[in-house]
């Protein structure tokens, strides 16, 4: 792939979001390291043909101003909302068993709509992952009657016994990158140890753990580890597994919809609690393939018929 088509590729996977990218966030983004003056060059270039057009300081397929103002009221937004998530993760690190605590989602990229959540990625103990998760959803329930649970939305959970991401392709590695750590430097250092295969599709974009605050253990978070560190907290985190993963079976047979329109469904182990990857992943991944499956077609046809 040379370095027009990497550029495609990358503003191709943003355009599905509508977020047109500065230069320096597509040389971030791309598949493949080159040099600065080799990249710029092509970015010219491409800007010339009309393959991309420049708007601003932002680059995008689409020649749409609009865009452009999304995008500065998405990251106004952001910049709002993410003073608030830093309270919130503050807040959320003092649950038992919670290790790590970091923004994901289109906050963690900077952006926010008006019906963005704030999503977050969890990182707990060895073994402990379902004990934790109950611990802060029962929470959560309470948020529902002052209407903020959008602020709580703690959809990602995995342990410190299998910290790397199992599927592996440009949707994770992207979301692994823009990960936005608030709590728990150690865990989310060792995270980025064992998810090092995210480089493979993103060789130049720098992982953020440098300014993340240590945990603090509050009293009662130690006082109920230490209740519950043994073979009984053991059986009771396999127990709560079991009867988590048995609803949210009930709910993908049920095809109950989420507010985006996606059937509601959780990928399950000892180890992890995630958003089920059929539901949004695999769909996202396959826009994007199909997409750039046209674009490379569309662009090798017209340089054959330069040359």
């Amino acid at each position: 792939m040379c370095v027009k088509q990497d550029i495609l590729a990358t503003l191709t996977y943003f355009d599905i979001f509508d977020y047109p990218l500065v230069q320096t966030e597509i040389f971030q983004f791309l598949r493949h390291s080159y040099p600065q003056k080799e990249f710029t060059k092509a970015l010219h270039e491409l800007c010339i043909e009309n393959w991309i057009f420049k708007l601003d300081e932002y680059y995008s397929l689409q020649d749409n101003y609009s865009l452009v103002m999304r995008r500065k009221d998405g990251n106004t937004r952001a910049k709002n909302m993410l003073k608030t998530a830093e309270k919130i993760a503050a807040f959320l690190s003092r649950f038992p068993f919670v290790r790590g605590v970091a923004v994901s989602g289109s906050l963690s990229k900077n952006f926010a709509d008006k019906d963005s959540d704030i999503d977050f990625f969890i990182i707990t103990a060895k073994n402990k992952l379902w004990l934790a998760r109950t611990f802060m959803h029962c929470f959560k329930k309470f948020t529902f009657l002052v209407n903020k649970q959008e602020w709580f939305c703690m959809n990602y959970y995995i342990d410190e016994e299998a910290l790397q991401i199992k599927e592996q392709n440009l949707f994770t590695a992207t979301e692994v990158a823009t990960l936005l750590p608030l709590r728990g430097i150690d865990s989310f250092q060792q995270f980025y140890v064992n998810n090092k295969w995210s480089r493979n599709y993103l060789p130049n974009h720098v992982l953020r753990v440098s300014y993340v605050d240590e945990l603090k253990k509050p009293f009662l978070k130690k006082l109920v580890e230490f209740i519950l560190n043994n073979p009984l907290g053991n059986l009771l985190d396999i127990s709560l597994m079991k009867l988590t993963s048995h609803r949210w079976m009930q709910k993908k047979k049920q095809r109950r919809l989420n507010k985006r329109g996606f059937v509601l469904g959780m990928d399950v182990s000892r180890h992890y609690a995630k958003p089920d990857p059929e539901s949004f992943q695999k769909k996202l991944v396959e826009t994007y393939e199909k997409r750039i499956f046209n674009l490379f077609l569309r662009y090798e046809s017209r340089a054959k018929s330069i040359y």
